[in-house]
C-alpha cells in the first residue's frame, strides 16, 4: 500500500509539461525520488550527529547545508520542469560537496574522491548525452581545481586517517552507485513497457483503421503497411514493403510523394500530398485503375527527439474529387446562369427600347395637329410602322413568356396527328417575305411521302419559324436556306440548313441557353433576346426529342429538330401533355396504348 501512495506523492511533484509524456515523467520521478531521499536521510541523521559530537563547527554547519541543497535541486525540477538544469545543479552540488570533503581529509590524496566518478554516472540518467558530458566536466573541474588549490599554496591538505575513511567512503559510494544502476534499469525496463504498450495500441489501430498506415524509412521505403492496404491498393501488405508502393504511384506523382516524405523526414512538420495510386481489382487482378488518394505524413521520433522513420496514412479521396468537381460545375453553370441574366437584362432593355421609341415618337406625332401629315398615304405609313413595333413587342414578351413556362414545366402540349409537309410550307411561306427583303432564297426539299408525326402543332410551327427566321438572319444576301426532313422507326429529324456566318466551337456550347447570344455587345449586328434556340430546345425537349446543331465558322449551320413520330407519350412523358380539341377519343387512347 507504501508504495502505491508514495508513486501518486511523486507524480504530484512532477510538472505538467513531463505529465503527458509518459517517458519525460518517467525520468522526473526517478530524479525528484532520488534526490528528495538523500536530503530526508541528511535531515534524519542530523539529530544522531548533533548528539554524538557535541557542539559542531561552522564547517560541520555548512556540510549539513549543503546535503539538505538537493532537496532545493527536486523542487526547482517539480517547478520548472527542465530536467538538463536540474542534472547540472545536481552535479555542481555533488562535485562541491566531494571536494570540500576531500579537502578536510587528505586533499588530491583522499579516498573520498573516488565519488567523482559517481557524477557523471548520475548524470546518465537524464538520458541526454549533452548532459553527461557535461556533468563529467564538471567533476574534472572539480579534481584539478582542488590540485591547482594545493599547488599554489592556497589549501594545506590535512593528513587523516584513511583506514576509516576508506571503511566508509568506498562502501558509501559502492552503495550509491548501485542504487543509480537500480534506477537505470528500473529506467530501462519501464521503456522497454512503455514501448510495448505503445507499439500494441499503434499496432491494435493500425489494423482495424479502414485508412492505409504505413511507416517510411528515410529514403522513402516501406517498413510497416496495415491490412488496409489491401482494400485500397488490391495487394498484399508484403508487396507494398521496399518501393513496392512506390511503382504503384502514377509515375507524374512520383516526385510530389518523395518530395512529402523527404520535408517531413528533414525539416520534422508534418506534411501532406495527393497523387493517383494504382489499385489492382481484387476479384480481376489484370485490371488496374488508378484512384485519387491523400497522404498524410508525420515523423516518428525516438525519446530523444531524434527522426527515425516517417509514419504516413494514406486515404481514398476520389469521392471527394467527384463531389469537388459536380460542385465547381454547379458552381460554373450558377455563374453562367448569373451572366446570362445580366446579358439579358442588357439586350431586353435594347430589344424593348427601340419599339418604344418609334410607339411613342409616331403616336405624338399624329396627336400633334401642326405636325400630323395632311396626307393619308404618311398616315398609314405611320400606323403600319405602329404596328410593326407593337407587333415585336408583343412577340418579344410572348417569347419570354413561353420561356418561362417551359422552364418551370406549366407549357401545355395539345398533341395532335398532323402531317409535316404542309406545316414547313405554310412557315415557308411565312417567312417568304422576309428572305426576299434579305436576299436569301429559302426552299422546302422534301421526300414524296412523309409519315404524320403526333406533335403539338403550334409548338413545332414556333420551332421551325425560330430556326428558319434565324438561318434568314444570319445568312448574308444570295445565300440560300434549305428545310427538309428524314425519318426512321421511331423519330423524324427536321433539318434548316444555311450558308451564314457559322458558330465557332468555343460559342456552340453555350448555343441553346436562355437569354445567351454568341455576339453579345450593344452594337451587335443582329438583333434578338437570345430565347429562340433556347425556346426550341425546351419545346423539343417536351415532346421528348432534342435540337442539335451542326457548324463552322464561316460554312453555315445546320440545326435538326428531332421529335417522336408517336407524339411525347411514347417518349414517356405524360405531365404539361393535354390532347387537342379536335383529336378523338379513339386516337387519345391509342396514343397512350402505344
Amino acid at each position: 500500500m507504501a508504495f502505491p501512495i508514495l508513486g501518486k506523492v511523486l507524480d504530484g511533484f512532477v510538472h505538467q509539461a513531463a505529465a503527458d509524456d509518459d517517458l519525460r515523467a518517467l525520468r522526473h520521478r526517478s530524479f525528484i525520488a532520488a534526490h528528495f531521499g538523500l536530503a530526508l536521510v541528511a535531515l534524519a541523521i542530523l539529530p544522531l550527529s548533533l548528539a554524538a559530537i557535541g557542539p559542531v563547527s561552522l564547517a560541520q554547519v555548512a556540510i549539513f547545508a549543503w546535503l539538505v541543497l538537493p532537496l532545493a535541486v527536486a523542487f526547482y525540477l517539480s517547478r520548472t520542469g527542465r530536467l538538463e538544469t536540474a542534472h547540472f545543479l545536481s552535479a555542481a552540488v555533488l562535485t562541491g560537496l566531494i571536494v570540500w570533503l576531500a579537502a578536510t581529509t587528505g586533499g588530491h590524496r583522499s579516498v573520498v574522491l573516488v565519488w567523482l566518478a559517481v557524477v557523471p554516472f548520475e548524470a546518465a540518467l537524464s538520458g541526454s548525452r549533452r548532459v553527461t558530458g557535461a556533468a563529467a566536466g564538471i567533476a574534472i573541474l572539480g579534481f584539478f581545481g582542488l590540485v591547482g588549490a594545493e599547488w599554489v599554496g592556497l589549501l594545506v591538505a590535512r593528513s587523516a586517517d584513511n583506514t576509516w575513511l576508506s571503511a566508509v567512503a568506498i562502501p558509501a559510494a559502492i552503495l550509491y552507485a548501485g542504487g543509480i544502476a537500480v534506477r537505470l534499469e528500473s529506467i530501462a525496463r519501464d521503456f522497454a513497457r512503455a514501448a510495448r504498450r505503445g507499439e500494441e495500441r499503434y499496432r491494435l489501430l493500425a489494423d482495424h483503421a479502414t485508412d492505409m498506415i504505413t511507416r517510411h524509412a528515410a529514403n522513402g521505403d516501406v517498413e510497416f503497411a496495415s491490412p488496409a492496404a489491401r482494400s485500397l491498393t488490391g495487394l498484399r501488405t508484403d508487396e507494398l514493403l521496399g518501393d513496392g508502393l512506390f511503382g504503384c504511384i502514377h509515375l507524374a506523382d512520383r516526385p510530389a510523394y518523395l518530395k512529402a516524405l523527404s520535408v517531413a523526414f528533414n525539416s520534422g512538420k508534418p506534411v501532406s500530398v495527393e497523387f493517383r495510386l494504382r489499385c489492382r481489382d481484387a476479384d480481376d487482378p489484370a485490371r488496374e485503375t488508378f484512384v485519387d488518394v491523400e497522404m498524410g505524413c508525420r515523423p516518428a521520433t525516438d525519446p530523444l527527439g531524434t527522426t527515425r522513420a516517417v509514419v504516413a496514412v494514406t486515404r481514398d479521396i476520389s469521392r471527394r474529387k467527384v463531389r469537388d468537381a459536380e460542385l465547381l460545375r454547379m458552381r460554373e453553370t450558377a455563374e453562367r446562369a448569373n451572366l446570362a441574366k445580366s446579358h439579358f437584362l442588357a439586350h431586353m432593355s435594347h430589344e424593348l427600347r427601340t419599339p418604344l421609341n418609334a410607339i411613342i415618337g409616331f403616336s405624338q406625332i399624329l396627336e400633334q395637329d401642326p405636325v400630323a401629315p395632311p396626307d393619308a398615304v404618311r398616315l398609314r405609313e405611320y400606323a403600319r410602322l405602329i404596328h410593326e413595333s407593337g407587333d415585336h413587342l408583343l412577340e418579344v414578351v410572348n417569347g419570354i413568356l413561353d420561356m418561362s413556362k417551359i422552364e418551370s414545366g406549366m407549357f401545355d402540349l395539345a398533341v395532335e396527328r398532323f402531317a409535316v409537309v404542309p406545316l414547313i410550307e405554310s412557315c415557308r411561306e411565312m417567312l417568304a417575305h422576309q428572305a426576299e427583303r434579305e436576299g436569301v432564297l429559302l426552299t422546302v426539299n422534301m421526300p414524296a411521302e412523309t409519315p404524320d408525326i403526333v406533335a403539338d402543332r403550334r409548338a413545332c410551327r414556333q420551332m421551325l419559324i425560330n430556326l428558319m427566321s434565324n438561318a434568314i438572319k444570319f445568312s448574308d444576301r444570295r445565300g440560300a436556306v434549305s428545310v427538309g426532313a428524314r425519318w426512321d422507326r421511331h423519330h423524324v429529324f427536321i433539318a434548316v440548313r444555311d450558308e451564314g456566318i457559322g458558330i465557332s466551337d468555343a460559342d456552340l456550347t453555350r448555343i441553346g441557353t436562355p437569354f445567351v447570344q454568341v455576339d453579345s455587345t450593344y452594337h451587335r449586328r443582329f438583333a434578338g433576346t437570345g430565347l429562340g434556340l433556347s425556346m426550341v430546345k425546351g419545346l423539343a425537349a417536351l415532346h421528348g426529342g432534342r435540337l442539335e446543331i451542326e457548324s463552322r465558322l464561316g460554312a453555315g449551320t445546320t440545326a435538326t429538330i428531332v421529335l417522336p413520330l408517336r407524339g411525347p407519350f411514347s417518349a414517356g412523358r405524360r405531365d404539361s401533355v393535354k390532347p387537342a380539341g379536335n383529336s378523338s377519343a379513339s386516337e387519345i387512347m391509342e396514343r397512350k396504348s402505344a
